[in-house]
């Protein structure tokens, strides 16, 4: 099946720990069988500047330079949303990442077609009528997306984007 190739920006938490990493790419890896591009936040934060603050002297002084490399980290995160076809989101989790539910929301905001990936089976949602958090589900369903529950599924989406 020949689809056309999407610029597709992945959303979620897995960046943050190394197991998380390995789900990530494996992520990457499905959305790339098919061509599309994977836009991954983590690798758009400057790590060098994430080093220098984390060694400057004072508290005072990395708390100031968090204020700023924070402020442009969010502006880089939504230019990039605004520069893509589609949001992956990673689900997985209790709840869903605070920050993924930003996201979520700023690019249903912005017309992007969501797709959401929850692998864990626990329960999450509100009641029994959901997956997840209803108006985090709602923002996904109502973007023409989905959210499925195994990687088979992700696959099968990917391929008809």
């Amino acid at each position: 099946m020949s689809v056309a190739a999407r610029r597709i920006y992945l959303a979620g938490p897995l960046g943050f720990s190394e197991l998380g990493r390995l789900g990530q790419a494996s992520l990457v890896a499905l959305a790339q069988e098919f061509g599309h591009e994977i836009v991954d936040p983590f690798a758009l934060a400057p790590q060098d500047e994430i080093e220098r603050i984390a060694g400057l002297p004072s508290l005072d002084a990395q708390r100031s330079a968090w204020r700023d490399l924070n402020r442009r980290i969010g502006e880089t995160n939504a230019r990039a949303i605004d520069d893509c076809d589609v949001v992956l989101a990673a689900l997985d989790g209790a709840d869903v990442d605070s920050g993924t539910a930003a996201e979520i929301g700023y690019a249903f905001a912005r017309g992007k077609t969501l797709i959401g990936y929850r692998g864990d089976f626990r329960l999450a949602a509100d009641n029994l009528g959901s997956i997840i958090n209803l108006q985090v589900e709602y923002f996904i369903l109502a973007s023409g997306g989905d959210i499925v529950v195994s990687l088979d599924a992700l696959r099968s989406r990917l391929a008809t984007l």
